[in-house]
Order: structure tokens, then sequence, then C-alpha cells
């Protein structure tokens, strides 16, 4: 692995032609290792290399998404971009939209984006908006695409449960189709090696079942030996609830927004598109809690 363009004769353009970014977070980095252990040549771009995983057929180099110069230089020569969407913050979508333009105009020809589940202008969860405009800018550039609309990751489950082992939010009786990320990143890893396969095409991603949050509550305290309970706050609760946490508006909107869109069922509906992208099926709540 080399840690810097500079060190091929030819520059960025010389690296290989398939980049991956979001590789010091868990999607990305499952992903470069699936494509790593496939053989898979590839680049790896990441605001701190130091912090990108070490892999055979890789290259490292340093890009943000905010800074158009360095990452149209780190996306040099590449033809196939798998681009993880930024973390929350209060410019995402600026971020996002900088590094789609700074892609067209290296001339990547297919993005392969990580979405969120029935992304939409006007959806209850403020970050799928900002995926939503994400996906039309991708359109808009004429680029091939591939979106991976994910649902709730479940990986985050056991991190909604308070001190007091109450779950805590206003989702009501609505139902989460939550995946895994370790399938989001097979899925990802397939559709990359055959990206013809899957042009323009739209999948979203959910595990097996759609739960309520009681019924997550009821999960986890099976798997984790210890009552855990589901309390559906209302809005002025939940807004009230999280003030302890010092917070920024926006981010208080994202998190009980989440619960919001779970309550008007904008995350229910199980689909087959990671068993039928990868033939298998994805991890329940109760076999991912089992496979940790």
């Amino acid at each position: 692995m080399t840690t810097a363009a500079e060190s091929h004769s030819g520059g960025a353009a010389s690296l290989p032609s398939l980049a991956v970014t979001g590789v010091t977070g868990t999607v990305g980095r499952l992903t470069a290792e699936a494509l790593a252990d496939a053989g898979v040549p590839f680049r790896m771009l990441a605001r701190d290399p130091v912090r990108a995983p070490r892999l055979p057929g890789s290259a490292v180099l340093q890009a943000a998404y905010a800074d158009a110069d360095a990452a149209r230089s780190a996306l040099e020569g590449v033809a196939v971009l798998f681009m993880v969407s930024a973390a929350e913050n209060e410019n995402r979508l600026a971020e996002q939209v900088t590094f789609v333009d700074a892609a067209a105009a290296a001339g990547v020809g297919h993005i392969v984006y990580t979405s969120f589940f029935r992304a939409a202008p006007d959806a209850t969860f403020i970050m799928a908006r900002d995926d939503y405009a994400t996906e039309q800018r991708i359109r808009e550039t004429g680029m091939t695409f591939t979106f991976l609309r994910d649902n709730l990751y479940l990986d985050f489950v056991d991190g909604m449960i308070g001190q007091d082992d109450v779950i805590r939010g206003p989702a009501g009786n609505g139902r989460a189709a939550m995946v895994a990320r370790a399938d989001v990143a097979r899925v990802a890893a397939r559709v990359l090696q055959d990206t013809d396969s899957h042009a323009d095409v739209t999948y979203d991603l959910t595990g097996p079942e759609a739960l309520t949050m009681a019924e997550v509550a009821e999960v986890l305290s099976s798997r984790l030996g210890r009552a855990i309970s589901f309390h559906n706050e209302t809005l002025p609760e939940a807004y009230e609830s999280r003030k302890h946490w010092k917070a920024q508006q926006w981010q208080y909107d994202a998190w009980i927004s989440n619960y919001a869109a779970i309550a008007a069922g904008e995350l229910a509906g199980v689909t087959d598109d990671v068993q039928r992208v990868t033939g298998r099926q994805p991890l329940s709540l109760s076999q991912f809690l089992e496979s940790r």
C-alpha cells in the first residue's frame, strides 16, 4: 500500500481507477476490506490518511468533501467512485455537493452513493432531505449512478439505550426495517465490482424485519440479559430530554426527526435488495447482536 499519489510517477491518474471514501468509518472500511480480499485494486480518499486502513493493492490520498481542489486532484483518473455520505454536520449538503461537482470535473463516470431509505425533499428525517438533494445533484451531472438507500443502522440500536435502560423517542408504533452496516458494505463491494449491472439503479437496503421500538427493546432485553423498555415521547418531551447534551439546534432536529420518521411510517417496509445483490440474507437485530 502507498500513502500518497506522488509515489506513483504518473500522479493520481496512474493510481487504480476505483476510489473509495469513508474508509475511516465502518461502511467505507468494510467495503475497502472486501475489495482488498477480492484482489481488487483501489485508491482510498481520507481527510486524515493516517487513520485509513492499510490494505493490499490500495493507495491513500488526502481529500475532504469540502475541499474542491484536493478532491478533484485525488479523483483524477477515477472511473468508479464509492461515495459514503458525510457525517451529520451543519454543512453536510454543501460538502457533498462540492464533492460531487469535483468528481464530475475530474471525469468520474459512475458514483455509488450511500443515501437514505426513501430519501425525499419532504422526508421527516432531515438528513434524508440532504441525501435526496445529493442524489439530484449526481443526476444533474450526467454521471452514471447507483444509490444505496440505507435504512437505520442496526449498529446504533444499543446506543439508543439511556443510562436507565430506557429508549426514548417520538417513534410511536411505527416500524423501521433496520440494516447492518456490514450488509450495506457487502452490497457496495459487489456493486463496485460490476457497476455495469447496477447502472442507474436505486436499492433500498433493509434488514429482514421491520420492528417497532417496543419490539427492539424486547430483542435487546433478551440478548443483553436485562430489562430494556421503550418510552414514546411527545416532540416537546424529546427536545427537553436531550437538553443535557450540549448541541446545536440542527443536531437536536436530526436526532429527533429520526424517531419521528419511524412514527410517520417512512422507515417501514422490508425489501429483498440485499439478498438480490449479494445472494445472502441480511442480518436481523437478534443475529446482529449475537454476531458481535
